[in-house]
């Protein structure tokens, strides 16, 4: 009997970080996909349902402090760290999420995205920003703690 709990408690210890290590949520890096650089870290959390991320940390030297020059609104000449660029984004089914603003600071665009996790590596985050008909990937990578 006692053998039998043991093993139970280690099936459910196993099960259960297998599972938090392929969440969607929790701290992202951007790499740029045209230039291969990393560009900052991203949180990602839950809200009411929703996925919501906003910039924890900009990684290129000498944009730290950055803000949005680009911007308009409210964002307007607001610091980078700290801003929120997803909101709003539905879990649509089969560990994908869906919405309409995933915004990018340097651009001051928002486009229409989709999220999920990399089949192959749940550490890979694949991130896809629309434009009318086009789109573009970025691949993120997980970041520990």
């Amino acid at each position: 009997m006692e053998v039998n709990r043991w093993a139970m408690c280690c099936v459910l210890v196993l099960f259960s970080m297998c599972c938090s290590a392929q969440s969607i949520f929790g701290k992202w890096k951007t790499i740029d996909d045209r230039t291969g650089n990393p560009k900052a870290i991203i949180s990602i959390y839950e809200e009411d349902g929703l996925m919501y991320g906003h910039v924890v940390e900009i990684l290129e030297e000498g944009r730290e402090n950055a803000v949005c020059e680009k911007c308009d609104g409210d964002k307007k000449d607001q610091p980078i760290v700290g801003m929120k660029i997803i909101e709003d984004v539905e879990h649509i089914g089969n560990g994908e999420w869906k919405g309409k603003t995933l915004f990018d600071p340097e651009q001051a665009m928002t486009f229409r995205c989709k999220l999920w996790l990399n089949p192959d590596n749940p550490d890979e985050l694949k991130v896809r920003g629309y434009l009318a008909f086009i789109y573009r990937t970025q691949t993120w990578i997980r970041v520990e703690g």
